[in-house]
């Protein structure tokens, strides 16, 4: 996830060495240390979730469509691409987030991965005819963009029969999802709540 909508600060001119960091924790790219800069609100999601996500990812990650609404440090897109995914559009607004999400995708020769600097319910609005087996939605939670999220992703018909939808928010969020969608994981850690939804 990123910052999505205000001025981003600026990186030190030497951050300490080893900080800032994430780790591919599975596949192709296991154990690579990628960097990622130091922009308020940027916040990867963690080892332990992530862990625990593509694991209830693991059936239909393979030559899936992703995509990487609200990118940050591409910790998921690029987590997805290392297991097998056959493609993911990562999308961020940030243009700090974006130089270095870009600097990774070319240091790990991700071809499949595309970055956009753009804002992600723009590109929504604006796009037609690309559907996608799997979004991650982890947008900066100070700006409640998930229900605009779904809507666009519905109404512009971008999710493939059977596609699903990885959701990450406070507990107290409230939103309505599409009909046609139906909770497939569910968990719940501290302040926050993380579901994977299911297309029908």
């Amino acid at each position: 996830m990123s910052r999505h909508g205000a001025k981003p600060a600026k990186s030190p001119a030497n951050p300490p060495k080893g900080s800032n960091q994430l780790r591919i924790i599975g596949g192709t790219w296991r154990g690579r240390k990628l960097n990622f800069p130091d922009v308020d609100g940027l916040r990867p999601t963690g080892d332990r979730l992530r862990e625990t996500l593509f694991n209830w990812l693991a059936p239909d990650i393979q030559d899936a469509r992703c995509l990487d609404l609200f990118a940050g440090s591409g910790a998921l897109g690029l987590e997805a691409l290392s297991r097998g995914a056959a493609g993911c559009v990562f999308l961020e607004r940030d243009p700090l987030a974006a130089k270095e999400l870009e600097k990774n995708l070319r240091l790990l020769n991700a071809t499949t991965g595309k970055l956009l600097l753009q804002d992600a319910l723009s590109w929504l609005k604006g796009i037609q005819g690309q559907q996608f087996d799997l979004v991650f939605i982890d947008p900066p939670f100070q700006l409640a963009l998930w229900q605009h999220s779904f809507d666009l992703l519905e109404d512009g018909n971008f999710l493939a029969e059977g596609a699903l939808v990885y959701v990450e928010c406070p507990k107290n969020t409230i939103y309505q999802v599409p009909e046609s969608w139906s909770i497939h994981k569910e968990k719940i850690t501290g302040s926050n709540i993380y579901r994977l939804f299911v297309k029908g």
